[in-house]
């Protein structure tokens, strides 16, 4: 459990850190990336080799943008280094994708990665996730369209500490598993506003930390939808404002396989089971028998969250119209959201992406045009005289307004509508007298000054206290000023460091 004590040490941080980019959130928002390191220009879509996205990710400290857009296609699986950013939505055209296999983030500490597909597909690895992550500590994933695993889809499941994934799509894990993922960790995951799609089990399977918020999932099968742990270790989870949506591959309830042993906050999720093409489901009352026979809690971990919190309808509509790798949305997003938007008429497991009626295309990406980058530091020579910076040196990775960001994260964000920069414009009025005949007049001369700030987000946690909990505090850990013992297990905390147990 001492894993544990770290990871929530880094969540708590000091007022000074910038989350990952504006808009991060929950246990992986402080992930730094390759900040403080080099920047690797991918330029074409080999599979290897200099230029590649293989070989740009294969070395720590380095932030990755794109020259080219379309799609990778992958023999083998890519494994990413620590301390890598992954700009995706610098691509022109749709966008990057990779197809053919998966990749895996263990070890890959302190990844950033935004707006990419992968896609794995009947032709990776047999027993293979899409996205394995089996040990490591600090990642956000945002804005990722994750489809067609061999095993599992997006599995993290191991030593791994302190993960977020936002925004993105999980989805049509390939038969006969077709599982979503697992999500089992002491470490913490936070999941935020998520379209789990299609995939007969797993949506996801949780054991340890973890804060479910706000996402949709749709058309789970037989094997279940949110599986609440089914194991003897301890979980513990906030489950807010979600909802689930029965199609025509569901034959079992949205929460199933709860025991004992996991605990669960619950609040307004939403269950729509009678997929009769109208969107009218209701809240799950916080009993254990709706929630798969998990212990309910009347009070929310202290794991952190949302800066905005939505209902459970609203979340769908901002899932259906922002999730996965929207920037440019290609045919296979767009036909998983088409498919939720039937509101359970429509939805399979499948077994081959490239049969009916998915029929996947991976040539359909559009590559676009490649930007015009005089210095081939990353930023167009359009944006960089927007910003201020030299389009003829390279100083992509330097921070000319200071807050936190490299020149090329500033511009990163502001294609995605999370500009780290914040431009102010004041109007100032000034009175002169000057001279005329007949007697001297007041002319109102009217100036304007524009003025350019930097704003970051700073989201920062106060670590929880056994004495402000009344079930389930953190006993021993970090800010811990209650009593030395605790019960479930009868134990001391000392002995469990920071795990989550009430505390006497």
């Amino acid at each position: 459990m001492k894993r544990f004590v770290i990871a929530l040490a880094a969540l708590t941080g000091s007022a000074s850190a910038i989350p990952a980019f504006p808009g991060a959130e929950g246990m992986g928002a402080q992930a730094t990336g390759g900040r403080g390191g080099t920047h690797y220009l991918v330029t074409n879509l080999n599979d290897s080799g200099a230029g590649s996205l293989r070989d740009a990710v294969s070395g720590s400290n380095r932030i990755v943008s794109f020259a080219v857009g379309g799609t990778i296609n992958i023999d083998s699986r890519i494994v990413v280094a620590s301390h890598v950013t992954i700009l995706g939505q610098t691509a022109p055209g749709d966008g990057i994708a990779t197809y053919g296999n998966g990749w895996s983030f263990s070890n890959a500490n302190h990844a950033i990665v935004r707006y990419i597909r992968i896609r794995m597909g009947k032709g990776g690895d047999s027993g293979k996730d899409a996205i394995t992550i089996a040990d490591g500590d600090t990642m956000i994933f945002d804005h990722v369209s994750v489809t067609w695993g061999r095993d599992e889809t997006f599995s993290i499941n191991g030593a791994v500490n302190n993960v977020t994934i936002q925004n993105s799509i999980v989805g049509q894990g390939l038969e006969t598993h077709s599982c979503g993922g697992l999500i089992q960790t002491d470490g913490g995951v936070s999941m935020f506003r998520n379209l789990y799609i299609d995939n007969k089990t797993r949506n996801p399977k949780v054991k340890g930390i973890n804060e479910f918020t706000n996402n949709v999932v749709y058309n789970w099968g037989g094997g279940g939808g949110y599986i609440a742990g089914d194991s003897d270790g301890l979980s513990y989870a906030n489950i807010v404002n979600n909802y689930f949506i029965s199609g025509p591959s569901t034959s079992v309830t949205a929460f199933t396989r709860g025991n004992a042993n996991f605990f669960g906050y619950v609040h307004d999720n939403y269950y729509d089971p009678n997929q009769n093409g109208v969107l009218d489901g209701t809240i799950l009352g916080p009993s254990s028998s709706n929630y798969g026979g998990m212990v309910i809690v009347a009070n929310r971990f202290d794991y952190p969250t949302v800066a905005n919190l939505m209902t459970a309808p609203n979340a769908l509509t901002y899932v259906l119209a922002n999730v996965g790798c929207s920037k440019v949305r290609d045919a296979t997003d767009k036909f998983l959201v088409a498919r939720v938007q039937t509101w359970g008429k429509s939805g399979e497991l499948i077994s081959d992406e490239t049969a009916s009626p998915v029929s996947y295309n991976p040539s359909a990406l559009n590559g676009g045009t490649k930007w015009v980058d005089t210095d081939g530091d990353g930023i167009p020579d359009s944006a960089e005289l927007a910003m201020g910076t030299d389009p003829n040196v390279n100083d992509s990775m330097q921070d000319k307004n200071g807050n936190g960001y490299t020149n090329l994260e500033d511009w990163a964000n502001s294609l995605v509508g999370g500009t780290s920069v914040v431009t102010t414009t004041t109007t100032t009025t000034l009175k002169t007298t000057t001279a005329s005949t007949p007697p001297p007049s007041t002319t109102t001369i009217t100036t304007t000054k524009t003025t350019t700030t930097t704003t970051t987000k700073v989201t920062t946690t106060a670590a929880p206290t056994g004495a402000s909990q009344t079930l389930y505090g953190q006993c021993g850990g970090i800010g811990y000023t209650g009593a030395s013992n605790c019960v479930s297990p009868a134990t001391t905390c000392s002995s469990l460091n920071a795990y989550y147990f009430q505390c006497l």
